[in-house]
């Protein structure tokens, strides 16, 4: 150990190993003096590998949008990390370092959450035993890390609640309402690269935490530096359990019972569908419940397999072209109609459909979500559950950076639009709100009504939650689970289908029908990526130069007008405040929009787009040409930005 501290040492005066760096490695060692730590830091630092040993110990990793997430595979895996190897190629053990995915850190989550949870029970004047539901998809030491942090937390006095098997983050958040828990985690990264991992923490209510729980338990984690810890008696301690089977079967039961016109599905039954689970937890659930509706389904037989290597795809994100291009294959030889994709925890769903020339098209996040809504409102005042008497207690909600296209659509049938920050749970945030209004007698028995009886209420009562989504490929149009939800949109999507498919038409011509309808309305949504200590500085400096020296004028037009979320005080559309957010919004003299925001869960700063044609231009221009020039007016923004940022930067 005197060695390796005087190579630290050294190299921290050298400028190799930053402070913050060489302060984290003596207090991450000197609390939890494994072999394993210490051999690992000893490897990296014998072989001048200081930039992995910065990005790994640079900061402690904290909670962001709802939790964990970062690195469990590092960019050099160790000798020591390798060990024996485990299933599907990955390393023995987790990525060493205080800003990594690993043992180390979820051992502290767990012990801080549970912690947390015990003294805002006490707060509330309960005695009960904390009861959580831990769940896991299919990525690299998923499995281990639900099974390592529900012993942890049931050997600190928890009873817990397991999934035998890997499934999608909408069935954890359901179960937490179903039986009754105080939070739920689910081990996952989302989308991200497979050498990410995360912990993914929701509240009682089924929803992602936020403040004052985001705090308080940040606070509660960040006190507690060491693996180390005294377990209660036996007697003392919680116990784990599987969760019961009857969990899945009553949520599977309630996404069927979102079909509005079951017919459609016998009417239409040509329509056949490609499913990709690119390896994650979508194929629990998905196959089924499209086979239990009726839906011709078949499924990428390559890409069923659970695997956190993701090995058929470069990135298991299914709004990425190339990650759905072996389900497009397939469709292309088989005349499917329709690709669909969910990612490794099935909360996201993206898209490919056939165009007019026959040829399998991606559909943006924008698109599916007011291909969805359109369907769903219109559908809703059809079958007169939505009326002119009781519109005004329903609600669209989506995001901020969400197409403006579906508050145009909502607008057009009286329906309240509300907009929130990114992130799902500001949308959950809002149900669970809605749900506590209700009278007494209600909200006591409200979660255990069917998905009519609780639309029912909340129109008579309440406020009607029609459809939620948000531009990156999230989307729920219920409030039994309070997460984005694949399962559910995999099944509305379907449906979707299959009202144009009954009309003659293709998805492609009832969007183009729902622009010339409403206004023509293009997203183009891009990032730049900055991994490590360095990136996260750069996608600091950056933020921070769009709100302290604002542009003038972009790509040849004059700036009209700027939101700055960090700045301003903005309420939404009910008169709740919109918490800051180092978000901007910069409008154009020309018309064309974009916002920029740091990415809350990856290293990235993101751009979004947007470009819109009034209804009456369509009619005066052909949508063709419509389309054309305002995807050339963003594409030539996004090359300006590029070569600003450039600058800001050198």
């Amino acid at each position: 150990m005197d060695d390796l501290t005087s190579r630290l040492s050294l190299a921290n005066s050298e400028g190799k190993l930053l402070d913050s760096s060489l302060k984290n490695i003596s207090d991450f060692l000197g609390s939890n003096p494994n072999p394993l730590y210490i051999s690992s830091v000893e490897e990296l630092a014998q072989g001048n590998n200081w930039e992995e040993l910065n990005d790994r110990f640079y900061k402690c990793l904290s909670f962001g949008t709802g939790g964990l997430r970062g690195r469990t595979i590092g960019r050099i895996i160790t000798k020591s990390e390798q060990g024996d190897g485990g299933p599907n190629g990955r390393p023995e053990h987790p990525c060493i370092g205080s800003n990594a995915m690993n043992t180390y850190n979820l051992n502290r989550a767990t012990r801080g959450l549970i912690q947390y949870l015990q003294k805002w029970l006490k707060g509330e004047g309960s005695n009960e035993r904390v009861r959580i539901v831990f769940c896991h998809d299919t990525r690299h030491f998923s499995k281990d890390f639900a099974v390592l942090c529900a012993n942890i937390a049931a050997k600190i006095g928890a009873d817990v609640y397991l999934f035998n098997s890997h499934k999608a983050t909408p069935v954890m958040s359901f179960a937490i309402r179903e039986l009754n828990c105080h939070a739920g985690v689910m081990i996952t990264a989302s989308h991200n690269p497979y050498h990410d991992n995360g912990y993914k923490v929701n509240f009682s209510d089924g929803a992602a935490i936020i403040p004052p729980h985001t705090q308080g338990i940040i606070e509660r984690v960040n006190s507690i530096s060491t693996e180390q810890f005294d377990p209660l008696p036996n007697s003392e301690q919680g116990s784990v359990s599987s969760v019961p089977e009857i969990v899945e079967t009553e949520y599977l039961d309630r996404v069927k019972s979102l079909v509005l016109q079951p017919d459609l599905v016998n009417q239409n039954n040509s329509l056949k569908i490609v499913f990709t689970a690119l390896h994650g937890a979508g194929g629990v659930h998905v196959p089924q419940l499209l086979n239990d509706l009726g839906f011709k389904c078949e499924t990428v037989t390559e890409q069923d397999s659970p695997d956190g290597r993701f090995p058929t795809v470069d990135s298991p994100n299914p709004e990425n072209g190339p990650a759905l291009k072996m389900g497009i294959d397939l469709a292309e030889s088989t005349g499917s109609d329709l690709v669909i994709g969910t990612d490794p925890d099935c909360d996201r769903m993206g898209v490919a459909v056939r165009n007019e020339s026959g040829k399998m098209e991606l559909l943006t996040g924008n698109q599916i979500g007011s291909l969805l809504l359109y369907y769903r409102i219109k559908t809703l005042f059809e079958l007169n559950i939505l009326n002119q008497q009781n519109r005004h207690n329903s609600v669209v909600i989506k995001t901020f950076v969400t197409t403006e296209l579906q508050r145009s659509i909502a607008d057009h049938y009286g329906i309240k639009v509300i907009d929130t920050l990114t992130g799902f749970k500001y949308i959950s945030q809002k149900l669970g709100a809605y749900e506590r209004s209700l009278p007494d007698d209600v909200y006591a028995t409200y979660k255990s009504l069917s998905v009519s009886d609780a639309r029912n209420v909340q129109l008579d009562k309440g406020t009607f939650f029609i459809f939620g989504g948000e531009e990156s490929y999230g989307y729920l149009a219920c409030d039994f689970t309070r997460d984005k939800d694949g399962n559910s949109a995999v099944v509305l999507f379907a449906e979707t289908a299959a009202f144009a498919a009954s009309k003659g038409m293709s998805l492609i011509q009832l969007l183009d029908n729902i622009y010339s309808e409403f206004g023509y309305y293009i997203e183009m949504n891009t990032n730049k990526v900055f991994e490590g200590a360095d990136g996260a500085e750069c996608i600091e400096t950056l933020i921070q130069s769009y709100s302290n020296q604002p542009p003038i004028k972009c790509d040849g037009s004059e700036v009209k007008k700027i939101i700055n979320f960090s700045e301003e005080t903005i309420k939404d559309a009910e008169g709740d405040l919109i918490p800051k957010e180092k978000m901007l919004f910069i409008e154009l003299d020309d018309g064309r929009r974009f916002a920029v925001r740091p990415s809350g869960t990856e290293p990235k700063i993101k751009y979004y787009f947007y470009g819109y044609a009034s209804k009456e231009e369509i009619q005066n221009k052909n949508l063709h040409i419509i389309k054309s020039q305002t995807s050339e007016g963003l594409t030539s923004l996004w090359e300006w930005i590029q070569e600003d940022i450039q600058k800001k930067l050198s």
